[in-house]
This record gives structure tokens, sequence and C-alpha cells, in this order.
């Protein structure tokens, strides 16, 4: 959807429009969208089609591995995946988002989202403040081995 406001002056060359445009990004799983609003010529094109943008990342974002442990019980036949990140949010204001692990799991880097399984999602995070991402999963080990895991970084992805 896109709105407009007209701003024109006598000469062509300084007409000027306000337009709403609709922006997209596809995080995890999920979608997100939001409007923009933006002041451009008179003869810029109007798309009614939503434009798809890189999620926004928090800036000055910084993070701290307090725990990130990955334990098998053979008597068990299970696996059991732990960590406790604090996620440090220095800006002034608050924030919704998503924190995003980069993990090296047997050699393999994947970005994966924890929050829905996690005890402490960390889907907001105060001004000024921190929150601990706490995670911890058992797993049978008949789904597969895992013979080294490391966190590689923490992104925290906005979502509003």
């Amino acid at each position: 959807m896109t709105t407009l406001f007209w701003n024109c002056s006598s000469d062509e060359e300084d007409c000027t429009k306000t337009i709403t445009l609709l922006q997209t990004y596809v995080l995890g799983n999920q979608t997100y969208s939001y409007n923009r609003i933006q002041e451009v010529p008179c003869d810029f094109p109007e798309s009614e089609d939503p434009i798809q943008i890189d999620p926004p990342i928090l800036e000055n974002f910084s993070f701290e591995v307090l725990n990130f442990s990955y334990t098998e019980n053979s008597e068990t036949n299970t696996s059991r995946f732990q960590f406790e990140i604090e996620l440090n949010n220095p800006n002034d204001y608050d924030v919704v988002g998503v924190p995003i692990l980069t993990v090296n799991v047997n050699g393999l880097e994947t970005k994966n989202n924890y929050s829905n399984t996690a005890s402490i999602p960390c889907n907001t995070i105060d001004a000024n403040s921190n929150c601990i991402l706490t995670f911890d999963q058992e797993s049978s080990l008949d789904l597969g081995r895992i013979n080294s895991i490391e966190l590689v970084t923490v992104e925290y992805f906005l979502t509003n």
C-alpha cells in the first residue's frame, strides 16, 4: 500500500511527494513488515509491491557467553545442549527482536533462532540493559551425534 502527499512549487524540479513504502523481511521462518515514510521526487515511480529488505540489526549490540555446553549420556542414549548468553542493549531505547546464533556443528556453520524453545527467549531487551538467553534441551542420540559444536557469533535482529 502506498500513500501519497504532494508538495509542488512552481518549479517542477523542486516537486516532491511523500510516500509510504511497505518493507518486508524474513527472519527465521517468520515474515516481518513495516511502513517507511520517504520524501521522493514527483516523478518517482510508484509500486504497490512490498520491498524486500535485509533484516535490521541492533546497533552497538554485544554479548557474553556465560555457559555453552553439549554433553552426551550413553546410558540414556540422549544428548543435552544448553547455554546462557548475556545479550546487551547499550542503547537508550527498548528493543523488540530475535537473537540469532551462528553455530559451527561438525564443521558446518548454521544460523539458528533458539528463542521458540528457550526458557528465556530475550525477544525484548530494555534500554541500557541486558537479558540472559537461556536454552536447555535434551534430545535422543538416534537423531544424530555431534562431534564438535562451537558458538561463532550472536546477532540481534529487530522485529518491531
